[in-house]
């Protein structure tokens, strides 16, 4: 399946959406639109954000307003749910956002969409954790290292009666970049700086780093084909990058000269620390915090894509280099950078 919109044919289809207004979520629905979708549904709690001015159904309410849900996902075809919390100071918290909301929102399914052609449910690979200490692949044992990486294979594991009656497939992106997205963007800002943190020497294969026009191809292939129903993929970049890559890529895109600034694994829990307790200072939390700090130290970071490359015809060919040339030029373009 080749890595486009002119792959997918969603015309006359309907697709209720959550997350929508988030970073990969508006993208998605981009995408949709693209695609030929006309009745598009998303569900936003306050504000549209990314998808202002968009030809989408707004389904005001979130995962624990039954009405909102039932009116959203009622007769449609496909239902994508990208909502998700990705920060958070408690158990309670994360649990009652992706475990408790995902459930609201299969019973409403059940319920309005008994007909539905497909669920995306879109998982992490925080799941992983330490279940490897090399690259993950869907044999890989579960054994998450943060509250939310806990939260994701909670919410796989409650989604298991569903497949009963309904058609669901699962997928696990890994760390993910490209334009408004807010919490790498941290890193592109101190490398603006002229300083660039690198952890430990940089130089080995690090991290699984997808572009989100890439991750997005690979959720609608995950969504429309029969192939995946009932299994769980991961989507993730082209190959897997160092830290110097990283760099690299996107000093070239800044235009910057930066100094590499090395920090020693271990030291990585003890900044995480620090952020938050800077957070609770000024009422905010940050990117870099204990939990994420957990999960860079000890979880696996990688990813191999093999088997959505094979049944889906998944094709992520966006590379690091040019990613992060657009991703750069939209900062500025939006006055991010």
């Amino acid at each position: 399946m080749d890595n486009n919109s002119a792959a997918f044919d969603l015309s006359g289809k309907s697709v209720f959406v959550t997350g929508g207004t988030g970073f990969v979520g508006s993208h998605f629905v981009e995408r949709l639109i693209e695609s030929g979708c006309t009745d598009v549904r998303c569900l936003v709690r306050t504000s549209k954000r990314f998808l202002e001015g968009l030809p989408i159904t707004v389904v005001k309410g979130d995962l624990f307003s039954d009405e909102a849900l039932q009116e959203g996902s009622r007769g449609v075809n496909y239902v994508a749910h990208i909502a998700a919390l990705t920060r958070a100071t408690s158990w309670e918290v994360f649990e009652s956002a992706n475990v408790s909301g995902t459930v609201n929102l299969l019973e409403a399914i059940r319920t309005s969409a008994p007909t539905v052609e497909n669920v995306l449910i879109t998982s992490s690979l925080a799941v992983v954790g330490r279940g490897t200490s090399g690259v993950a692949d869907e044999s890989s044992e579960l054994d998450p290292v943060s509250m939310y990486g806990r939260s994701k294979q909670e919410m796989e594991s409650v989604i298991v009666p569903f497949h009963d009656d309904l058609p669901m497939c699962t997928v696990r992106p890994p760390a993910v970049y490209g334009p408004r997205e807010s919490d790498i963007f941290t890193f592109f800002k101190t490398l603006n700086t002229g300083f660039c943190p690198i952890l430990g020497s940089g130089k080995e294969p690090a991290l699984s780093l997808v572009h989100v026009d890439d991750l997005v191809s690979g959720m609608m292939a995950s969504m429309v084909s029969k192939a995946g129903i009932g299994k769980t993929y991961f989507l993730g970049s082209p190959r897997n990058y160092s830290w110097h890559e990283i760099r690299d890529a996107s000093a070239t895109a800044l235009g910057r000269r930066v100094l590499t600034i090395p920090i020693p694994l271990f030291l990585v829990s003890y900044i995480g620390a620090a952020s938050e307790f800077y957070g609770k200072l000024t009422d905010t939390y940050p990117p870099l915090n204990k939990e994420k700090a957990a999960e860079i130290r000890y979880a696996c970071t990688m990813c191999d894509s093999s088997k959505a490359i094979s049944e889906l015809g998944y094709n992520p060919d966006i590379d690091l280099w040019p990613g992060m040339e657009t991703t750069i030029s939209w900062y500025r373009q939006n006055g991010w950078l």
